[in-house]
């Protein structure tokens, strides 16, 4: 029997998800200060929030952070295959958090279920994609008066909030969470780098050892992943639509090139940009045969997967997570993860310890949308720098890590003009 009204997949999957919650907890520490400092503030008491991210035993613990705090939550799944279903019956069942979505869930389920977690009529967004606060300015604008305000995750989802603020659509202030250096330069370089390269390990089994990897995007997610696949031997190919980073690019020892220069030379191609048909139909045209494809940036797009379907003679399934494309012209083509986020999909996303630091942020973020409550601009915002220092704070003392402090005459000297200047 279920607790809650919820669509998940098995309920029986509770205690292992129960266990796998419990172990990211003991590998998030900062988050868990943020906790039980909720449990006796209580600043969410009387408020409702809903949330559309990744069902993953991490995001489970933000959301008991939310509700240890007073919050009455709901959650929907940010994508259609990256659900944990263990996850979504513990939250069920041991923390009675509603829960809408399952592992392969058709796209009409999935905004299904973005349309039931509104019925909740949330006072707090927390999203991943801009898909809550785009459906509801699309379609349930009677909700906008009591939305306070909404939480970021992903780079996606703040160009998206970038582009409402600048047409004046936007309705309610806008935390871009993904903005805050403990989020983008942690959970993006190091979480992305490593579980994009797990994904793709978990889902081909191959050695990535010399092969010709090719990076599309080398934003911190790009840096990230190209870091991990040249540290494992991999002959790393950057491409790039920004001269300073393909410059950066370049300075680290990558090779730099267009997308179709490096179309004809590489084995593994993972777009990471957060935008569409980075790798497109003439890309994978001219790919070598045996070429495998995938993304971690941001949902199916990326990888023209539609396009290359019509190019498509057969689709067979080899393995769990990865299919072989016969295309017309005699060669096979690699997918993973049906195009979609490859880290999330075919493996379990990022390891818990980057993710204390942006789930920290996701916590803190949503108490400082609270407390501003009637003072914020319907704009996107920045958590203070303040914030990123305390999560950076707790983080080295959560890890036994001792940093150095300023002596009063060394303060005294950098915040003077005068010192150090000729007299």
């Amino acid at each position: 029997m279920l607790t809650v009204n919820s669509d998940i997949k098995d309920i029986t999957l509770a205690e292992q998800g129960k266990s796998n919650i419990e172990w990211a907890a003991k590998d998030m520490p900062v988050l868990e200060q943020i906790k039980e400092r909720y449990r006796k503030e209580q600043p969410f008491k009387g408020l409702r929030f809903s949330s559309c991210v990744h069902i993953t035993k991490e995001t489970a613990n933000l959301c008991i952070a939310l509700k240890e705090g007073g919050a009455d939550g709901v959650l929907a799944a940010s994508n259609p295959l990256s659900t944990q279903d263990d996850v979504a019956a513990a939250l069920v069942k041991y923390w009675n958090i509603p829960v809408f979505g399952y592992a392969g869930e058709d796209k009409e389920t999935y905004k299904k279920h973005v349309d039931i977690i509104l019925e909740h009529k949330p006072n707090f967004i927390i999203d991943d994609g801009c898909d809550i606060v785009a459906t509801i300015h699309k379609s349930h604008r009677e909700l906008i008066p009591d939305i306070i305000g909404s939480c970021e995750e992903t780079t996606t989802g703040i160009i998206r909030l970038q582009a409402m603020e600048k047409a004046g659509e936007l309705k309610f202030p806008a935390l871009a969470v993904n903005s805050s250096m403990t989020k983008h330069l942690y959970d993006n370089r190091y979480g992305t780098g490593q579980s994009a390269i797990d994904g793709i390990i978990r889902a081909t089994n191959i050695l990535l050892a010399g092969k010709t990897f090719v990076v599309c995007g080398y934003g911190w997610c790009g840096r990230g992943a190209a870091m991990r696949a040249k540290g494992l031997g991999a002959n790393v190919i950057v491409t790039e639509v920004n001269p300073m980073k393909a410059l950066e690019a370049a300075m680290e020892g990558f090779s730099v090139m267009p997308i179709a220069q490096a179309a004809k030379v590489g084995d593994i191609f993972l777009a990471i940009t957060g935008d569409i048909n980075v790798v497109d139909v003439p890309h994978l045209l001219t790919m070598k045969d045996g070429a495998m494809v995938c993304n971690a940036g941001h949902f199916d797009v990326e990888v023209n997967v539609n396009g290359l379907k019509k190019e498509t003679t057969e689709i067979k399934k080899i393995r769990p997570h990865l299919e072989e494309y016969k295309l017309r012209n005699g060669k096979s083509i690699y997918v993973l993860a049906e195009g979609r986020l490859v880290n999330l999909v075919a493996a379990e996303g990022h390891p818990a310890s980057v993710m204390d630091m942006s789930f920290a942020n996701q916590a803190l973020g949503a108490e400082f949308i609270i407390k501003n409550r009637g003072k914020l601009e319907n704009k996107l915002y920045t958590l203070p720098e303040s914030t990123d220092i305390e999560i950076a704070t707790l983080k080295l003392k959560s890890m036994g890590i001792e940093i150095d402090t300023l002596t009063p005459e060394q303060y005294q000297y950098l915040n003077s003009w005068s010192s150090g200047t000729a007299n």
